[in-house]
């Protein structure tokens, strides 16, 4: 069985779940509040996995990927319901970095 998504297959999943199961999208903004309610669960857990604050009870059973996979759902989510691709999106942003920065992380003395 293939597990893997590709990010259209990723948005099209979530989008027939929103349609059929959660009913409908909520608004734009409610999702970006929640994008950064999710952000902050991501960010939380990284901060006691990596950086320097010890674990709470509430925290010890969450898992880093599910926290990065509730981004990426609302993120899809956002996508879905304004219209962007986030295939072709990621792929020029892609493009872009790759030509801006082809050599400017190579020249930088504190990456060294």
């Amino acid at each position: 069985m293939n597990t893997e998504l590709t990010i259209k297959e990723a948005q099209d999943k979530v989008d027939h779940f929103i349609k059929t199961v959660g009913v409908r999208y909520f608004n734009e903004l409610t999702n970006l509040g929640i994008l950064m309610e999710e952000v902050g669960e991501l960010s939380r857990l990284m901060v006691r996995t990596y950086g320097e604050q010890s674990f709470k009870e509430s925290d010890k059973n969450r898992e880093l990927g599910d926290e990065m996979a509730d981004v990426l759902w609302v993120l899809c989510c956002l996508a879905n319901q304004t219209g962007v691709n986030l295939t072709e999106s990621f792929q020029k942003n892609l493009d872009k970095k790759l030509n801006r920065d082809a050599t400017r992380h190579l020249n930088n003395e504190k990456l060294r």
